[in-house]
């Protein structure tokens, strides 16, 4: 079952947040993920937003998904992305 990385980003360093994404491709494609949507204004429909960015992706199966984010290699990018936004992030299966 396919399973989804969503994350609710509130960036504040935008200089730093373009380096993590530059260093997240190569690490990222080692694990089959694809991206979804990377949207900087999604439609609110319901409720309250309160972030400047959506990040869908999706991995082929939670296990996948998993090895790619606690991989040593992501670990180190992700040191950019808390430096440099804010987050709310799940997992949820398809």
């Amino acid at each position: 079952m396919n399973a989804y990385f969503i994350a609710q980003l509130k960036i504040h360093d935008k200089n730093t947040y373009q380096k993590y994404c530059e260093a997240l491709t190569p690490v990222f494609d080692k694990f089959n993920g694809r991206y979804l949507s990377i949207d900087d204004a999604p439609e609110l429909l319901e409720g309250e937003w309160d972030y400047s960015r959506l990040v869908l992706i999706e991995f082929p199966d939670k296990e996948s998904l998993k090895r790619w984010y606690y991989s040593p290699e992501y670990q180190e990018v992700l040191k950019l992305r808390l430096a440099s936004a804010d987050a709310d992030v799940i997992v949820c299966g398809g």
